[in-house]
């Protein structure tokens, strides 16, 4: 039975069931694509253009060719949101991804009935999707483990490309998920053994009254970890960036993750011992607090 939603395929909207790419792309064979995922707060889209300037310097380094231009690609998405909208509910919220491919490798360029060229699809489902289980986490926390999955660094793969060669993330993550207990999620470490990321999220620590965030070197630039440093400012937080080992993370006062479907959510215990008293931070509820009173909704 169709959803009624629809995705943006290449300058066309097709129901989304019927969206497809060839399995021949390079994307299939190769993770070679670069995406963004973003969402809405009241229906209101959360630094779209931010995550376009990032989508669009991937897209330059890895040199995909594509002629649409970043304010084509907004425009698309404010279009794709327009005609989804009836098929929310009223207190959903947009979640957008946003997904660009190279095109057919080059060997099947010949095929005929393909066709040519990079991909732009933009895909709009609600974000209850992704976090409809995690809001137990504000109040409980997480348990971050660190798995024996390091990051790759920015030498051999550049992780502020935001790209679908994430074989890493999902290796880390199956490792994790055989822990005992629950609500633990990956930690990674940089080659060095400094704390670099999550699967997918930023991480940070608060140690006197200071939040301090892993450097930009080998970690996916977030737009949410960017968005702390102006919430910090706006309270009169000092917030850093330093390499952070172990050590400095069991004996933080406070710790957290951001992620955009999320935003903020707090890291209580690391490897099982208690960060702090093991419970969320007085720091990471007023941060959070002003992000919610930002948007004008209660995260």
């Amino acid at each position: 039975m169709s959803s009624g939603r629809v995705i943006y395929m290449n300058g066309e909207y097709v129901p989304e069931s019927e969206a497809k790419i060839s399995v021949y792309d390079s994307a299939l064979m190769f993770g070679d694509m670069v995406f963004e995922m973003t969402r809405s707060f009241n229906k209101e889209q959360f630094r779209l253009r931010e995550h376009l300037e990032r989508l669009y310097a991937g897209i330059k380094v890895l040199q995909i060719p594509i002629q649409m231009t970043m304010d084509e690609m907004e425009k698309a998405v404010l279009q794709v949101i327009e005609r989804n909208d009836p098929f929310f509910r009223a207190d959903d919220e947009h979640r957008i991804m946003i997904d660009v491919t190279r095109g057919l490798l080059s060997i099947y360029e010949g095929i005929d009935g393909l066709r040519k060229g990079p991909n732009v699809v933009i895909a709009d489902f609600p974000l209850r999707w992704t976090v409809s289980t995690m809001g137990h986490l504000f109040d409980s926390g997480i348990n971050a483990v660190v798995p024996s999955q390091r990051a790759i660094p920015a030498t051999l793969l550049d992780p502020k490309i935001k790209n679908r060669s994430r074989i890493h993330y999902l290796m880390a993550n199956i490792e994790v998920s055989g822990y005992e207990g629950k609500d633990n999620w990956a930690l990674l470490l940089d080659p060095d053994g400094f704390v670099a990321e999550g699967t997918g999220d930023n991480f940070f620590i608060i140690k006197n009254k200071t939040v301090i965030t892993p450097e930009g070197r080998n970690i996916l630039r977030g737009i949410s970890r960017a968005y702390i440093f102006e919430l910090c400012s706006q309270l009169g937080l000092s917030c850093i960036e330093k390499n952070i080992d172990l050590y400095d993370v069991y004996t933080a006062d406070e710790a957290f993750m951001t992620g955009t479907p999320f935003c903020m959510l707090p890291v209580t215990a690391l490897n099982g011992n208690k960060i702090g008293d093991g419970a969320p931070g007085f720091l990471f509820g007023k941060i959070l607090g002003q992000w919610s009173s930002n948007v004008g909704l209660d995260i």
